[in-house]
């Protein structure tokens, strides 16, 4: 039987390479959007899933589109990739700004993760996968908001991979770091890119998507509660 995969913030590029993936894996995919339905209902029809709308910051609305899907059956692969930047400088940040980018990130985790993980322990097998990013690691001049967001993403799954390990299921992030996406053409010039990676390019989503299929897998039973560094050698 197919394993069922629920990708958050499928339409992006970065989400869109995971879909493909873990289709071309095997996995019957549930591709998510917000505002971008017809993207994902495009990209599920090319690998054969289906498409889904909700906010991930609303808590009502996400459980009633989640409890919708779970009448049909449960997932055993849950990717939390739904995210956005709002940058500032942290003096002149407003509190909307920290506030947003919060909810879509971590109260985001919360929203989708939570109606999903008994389900997902009940059939004893299950791979929750995170999407982060290096600034979780480094800080990034003003993203405090985003970096924030994210290291609380990997402590938020490192508690979780301790609670549910037990029932078969992993938790884990993915950590990229520059990925050369539609989002961040033209933000960094070579020279750049050279001075801040020791691979000296940016990385490809499929790139991404390849480190999240495998702790998709049943290769990566015995990895739970880590985060893996996508970043070309910046940490």
């Amino acid at each position: 039987m197919k394993r069922r995969a629920l990708v958050t913030g499928g339409s992006g590029a970065i989400g869109a390479a995971i879909c493909r993936r873990l289709a071309a894996d095997g996995c019957d995919v549930v591709v998510h959007a917000n505002a971008r339905l017809d993207a994902a209902e495009s990209l599920a029809n090319e690998i054969g899933g289906r498409a889904v709308a909700f906010d991930v910051t609303d808590g009502a609305a996400t459980r009633a589109a989640l409890e919708a899907l779970l009448e049909e059956a449960p997932f055993q692969v849950v990717v939390n990739n739904a995210g956005i930047h709002d940058d500032a400088p942290f003096p002149g940040m407003s509190e909307a700004q920290w506030h947003r980018v919060i909810d879509v990130s971590l109260n985001g985790f919360f929203h989708v993760t939570q109606p999903l993980v008994m389900p997902m322990a009940r059939t004893r097998w299950g791979r929750i996968v995170t999407i982060t990013s290096v600034a979780a690691e480094l800080g990034n001049r003003g993203q405090a908001n985003y970096a924030a967001a994210k290291g609380a993403l990997h402590a938020a799954s490192r508690s979780l991979a301790r609670e549910i390990g037990s029932r078969g299921v992993t938790v884990n992030c993915v950590s990229p770091g520059l990925i050369d996406t539609p989002m961040s053409a033209g933000a960094f010039d070579a020279e750049r890119v050279s001075a801040l990676i020791p691979l000296q390019r940016m990385g490809r989503p499929e790139e991404v998507a390849a480190v999240v299929a495998f702790l998709a897998s049943d290769a990566a039973g015995y990895i739970t509660g880590q985060v893996v560094p996508v970043n070309g050698g910046m940490t």
